[in-house]
């Protein structure tokens, strides 16, 4: 059976707030992760992935470890941040072929002799140095995601092709709500649909995994999908990727929520990235739009950057939490653990940071586990000693990462 790796390169490795917890195969593009739409395409499980140090201890459902040692000859290791379109299939399976593009670039490659772990340790060894120009090729449909707010930018039009391929192979049911558009509407057998929902497909199709449901008097606009188990509540759900297992009501519009994740009230989120085991309080609201019309300015680890979008909201890193009608600016980062409440934050909002005004206090590590602990648990989800250590590592390496400059003091709160 092929061996599958995800690869996060050095360009990956700067996806903050999300890099600094999780390998970018694990963040939702479109209606699936990264990593289930290569392992979709190669038709193989993945077996590990490569990432910063910092990661070793990632551990989160069906996720693979962190690669230890050296990589298998014959094995396909994958570019992370190649979102492969889903009608790819068995890749993995081509004989000959040695090297998968997308739009030109090297996307995927298979090892023709055992990869040593240290050659990928600062994720600046490109594909492209791993197969010949002259290797058998194929091409491949895809999205290359070359920044971080791409996940937001690029999600319209992944959604609109990832349902069209995935609706007409599930089993769906029949439901009462109303359709007004020409596109499909795909309901999977184990969904709930209640009366008086509207099912708007006018700008592209919907769909519906088994588990979730849609409560009355909820107008859900395609392209938009709904994973597993998630309830979405009343308003207007409108060009989003929901994941599995979260509770969203009130106006949301173009954003990804990752999973296990709570927009439980009334308040608008558009453009956003949600990341896994967030919660917004009550009446949290973003803006996606300057006043000026201009492009939309973003925090990275390189420095802030022209994002040349106009539409642009928060990114919310894991276990991410906001206070009741906290008011976001556009473009703005909210790091992982942080807890902010009270006052607009400015436009970074460290990892682990604590508190009403920058500058912050930091979210002692200790009150940050169990605090994340107890909310998995809600979801019967166990916070496992591996997991609550790479929380630990990303603690320690937030400092590091968001800079002494971002407005975190070096007071623990919490």
């Amino acid at each position: 059976m092929t061996a599958l790796y995800l690869y996060d390169d050095e360009v990956a490795r700067g996806f903050e707030p999300f890099a600094l917890t999780r390998p970018v195969g694990e963040l939702r593009a479109g209606v699936e992760l990264l990593r289930r739409r290569w392992e979709r395409a190669t038709g193989a499980a993945a077996h590990g992935f490569v990432a910063a140090p910092h990661l070793a201890d990632f551990a989160e459902f069906d996720a693979p470890p962190a690669v230890a040692g050296e990589l298998p000859a014959g094995a396909i290791l994958a570019n992370a941040r190649c979102a492969v379109a889903l009608d790819a299939h068995a890749i993995g399976a081509a004989e000959g072929t040695e090297r998968w593009t997308c739009d030109g670039r090297v996307a995927a490659v298979r090892l023709r002799a055992p990869l040593a772990l240290e050659r990928l340790a600062d994720g600046a060894l490109p594909l492209e140095a791993l197969a010949p120009e002259h290797a058998p090729t194929r091409a491949l449909r895809g999205w290359w995601l070359d920044a971080v707010w791409a996940l937001v930018g690029r999600l319209g039009a992944m959604l609109a092709d990832d349902i069209a391929v995935l609706g007409p192979t599930l089993v769906t049911a029949a439901h009462p709500g109303t359709v007004l558009g020409a596109h499909q509407v795909y309901v999977e057998r184990g969904a709930t649909v209640e009366p008086h929902v509207v099912f708007d497909t006018t700008a592209g199709p919907v769909l519906l995994r088994r588990g979730a449901t849609v409560q009355a008097f909820t107008r859900v606009v395609g392209p938009c999908a709904v994973g597993e188990h998630s309830v979405v509540v009343a308003d207007r759900i409108s060009g989003c990727s929901i994941g599995d297992v979260c509770r969203v009501h009130g106006e949301i519009s173009a954003s990804v929520v990752l999973g296990h994740a709570n927009k439980a009230h009334d308040g608008f989120v558009g453009h956003s990235y949600l990341g896994r085991w967030v919660n917004l309080g009550a009446g949290t609201t973003t803006s996606n739009l300057k006043n000026t019309y201009g492009t939309v300015a973003l925090w990275t680890p390189e420095g802030v950057r022209d994002t040349a979008e106009q539409f642009l909201g928060t990114l919310f890193g894991d276990h991410a939490r906001t206070g009741i009608g906290l008011r976001l600016t556009t473009g703005c980062v909210v790091g992982a653990g942080a807890n902010v409440y009270d006052r607009m934050p400015p436009k970074l909002v460290p990892a682990f940071a604590w508190g009403a005004e920058a500058p912050y206090g930091r979210y002692d590590v200790e009150k940050f586990v169990a605090v994340a602990a107890r909310a998995m648990a809600r979801r019967q989800v166990t916070l496992a000693a591996g997991a609550a250590a790479q929380l630990r590592a990303a603690h320690a390496r937030a400092g590091h990462r968001y800079g002494s400059g971002a407005g975190a003091a070096d007071r623990m709160v919490g």
